[in-house]
């Protein structure tokens, strides 16, 4: 018969004083006293401390040696003792890389998630990315209007500069016919001469054909040479009258349109600690030293040319008369006005750069006056190139006066690289999901569809199709469960992707305890360290 008592006799352990307790059990039971009362010395190095070490004890030889050698406390007797587990208040670590969703493994069943249900877009245009097998394309095209002509080709150039002879070559001598270069169909004994500096968009001619589902076999075969012509592309187009349709299949995770190539995806691809799965710029820490605008500039009532603009100080030469002057021009600003009254377009390009836009700059010099051309990398791009390229520490010493750690600009703060941040489940990538507080990230888990599972009545449904009850089932029950330990704990406004290192003991020690709940042990004596 289990005892209703934890009971105690003769506690001696540092400074008690051959203490005698009796205390409830399945309650909860708060040890208080002065500073230096002993409070620490029965809980946790009189109670957890034999608890841990009958533990260790019931454990096989072998086993005990891994562990080592547990001191008996100093104390006659303890009877009712269950398991014990201690949560003390101290911070979880300073492992940058450890976040609340790593330190509580909600973060792995996230991976899991979105790794095994997950759909994958391109991360240049944004489009879903599918892959099919050539008896699906096979099926798709079959299901068009019977008698529809179609053309079937398989892309091998997309956007490249070059002549191409050598490529025409060799899809003469592997048979092929006709070629499509820059939308125009030519023979290949007769191919176009290119213009090398020019892109050029060029597909070989695999097959002309209607559809009829007695020509399926036909239809098959000339799909597949695609696929292994283009390596795992074809491009269908579909004649309607006067209309042509193109149609882009893939058989792999690739964007037909970018010609971006995807991998397999796995747990690690969503990993910030894999190098799979990392932002390539901040290696998976979310942060880096980047230069901060804020620290460019002066107060906003000085002008550029009274030196708003510190690593200009008061622009001459080059600076004034050239880049200036050409800035001014394409942005229609006075250089001699406040900085502050300059539009935001302007001074965002100042600093920020012109992007893809070219800036025409006068140039004078003793032989020659005239203009250039070229693209504005703006201050901030200036001084982040500074700093890479130097090797002067004193050119580097000096320009760290403008470089903060900042958000990572690549991945936003997200930790993972863009192609992970191009899988979304529900119509969210993961990074996104990290972002939201764990309340809110807990709701979106509840907005996702699975299939046989009841939808209560006026709860948003999240975009998508319906996730697999065998697959997304199983891990959706177990993320749900321990965020809702952390809600239960009082952290619901935390972040999954909040830094380990920046939480208070009293955070870090909540989520030790929701982490333990988690695991759904009974019986269990927690004993928490000032809760």
């Amino acid at each position: 018969m289990a005892r209703e008592s934890l009971i105690i006799r003769g506690a001696r352990e540092h400074n008690l004083q051959n203490i005698d307790l009796e205390l409830p059990r399945e309650a909860l039971v708060v040890i208080t006293g002065l500073s230096g009362s002993g409070k620490s010395s029965l809980a946790f190095d009189t109670i957890y401390a034999e608890g841990q070490r009958r533990y260790v004890e019931s454990l096989s030889a072998y086993a005990r040696q891994f562990l080592g050698l547990m001191e008996k406390p100093d104390v006659d007797a303890i009877e009712g003792l269950s398991p014990a587990i201690s949560i003390e208040q101290k911070t979880v670590g300073r492992n940058p890389r450890s976040t609340v969703g790593t330190v509580t493994e909600v973060y792995d069943y996230l991976r899991l998630l979105w790794a095994r249900v997950g759909i994958p877009h391109c991360p240049e245009c944004g489009e879903p990315v599918l892959r099919q097998s050539s008896s699906q394309i096979v099926s798709r095209l079959l299901d068009m209007e019977e008698g529809t002509r179609i053309e079937v080709f398989a892309p091998l150039v997309r956007g490249r500069k070059g002549e191409f002879r050598e490529l025409f070559d060799r899809a003469r001598k592997e048979g092929f016919v006709r070629i499509r270069v820059d939308g125009e169909i030519h023979e290949l004994a007769d191919p176009p001469t290119l213009n090398r500096y020019e892109n050029h968009e060029i597909a070989v001619v695999v097959d002309r054909l209607v559809v009829k589902r007695a020509d399926r076999d036909r239809l098959a075969d000339s799909i597949e040479t695609a696929l292994r012509t283009a390596g795992g592309v074809v491009e269908v187009v579909e004649h309607n009258g006067k209309k042509a349709d193109s149609h882009l299949f893939s058989e792999r995770y690739a964007c037909a349109s970018c010609g971006i190539s995807l991998p397999e995806m796995e747990p690690r691809q969503f990993s910030f600690n894999s190098p799979y799965g990392a932002c390539e710029e901040c290696g998976g820490l979310g942060t880096r030293k980047e230069v901060n605008p804020d620290l460019l500039v002066s107060h906003p009532s000085l002008s550029i040319l009274e030196g708003v603009i510190f690593p200009w100080g008061e622009p001459s030469g080059h600076i004034r008369n050239s880049i200036l002057a050409g800035l001014a021009q394409a942005y229609e600003f006075d250089p001699k006005k406040p900085w502050g009254s300059i539009s935001p377009e302007a001074r965002d390009a100042v600093l920020r750069g012109s992007g893809k836009m070219k800036i025409r700059f006068p140039y004078h010099s003793k032989r020659f006056e005239g203009h250039y051309e070229e693209v504005w990398e703006g201050v901030v791009g200036h001084v982040e190139r500074r700093y890479r390229e130097t090797k002067s520490e004193a050119v580097r010493t000096q320009l760290e006066e403008y470089l903060s750690t900042l958000p990572c600009s690549a991945c936003n703060g997200s930790r993972l690289s863009s192609q992970s941040l191009a899988v979304t489940v529900g119509g969210k990538s993961l990074g996104e999901v990290v972002d939201l507080s764990i309340d809110r990230a807990l709701e979106f888990l509840f907005s996702l569809r699975v299939d046989g599972e009841a939808v209560p009545k006026g709860r948003k449904m999240a975009p998508g199709p319906k996730l697999s009850s065998e697959i997304a089932g199983p891990i959706l029950k177990e993320v749900r469960e321990r965020m809702g330990f952390l809600v239960n704990v009082g952290l619901e406004y935390l972040t999954l992707g909040r830094s380990a290192d920046s939480l208070s003991g009293g955070e870090a020690q909540r989520i030790r305890l929701a982490t333990q709940i988690g695991s759904r042990l009974v019986g269990v004596l927690y004993i928490l360290d000032e809760p």
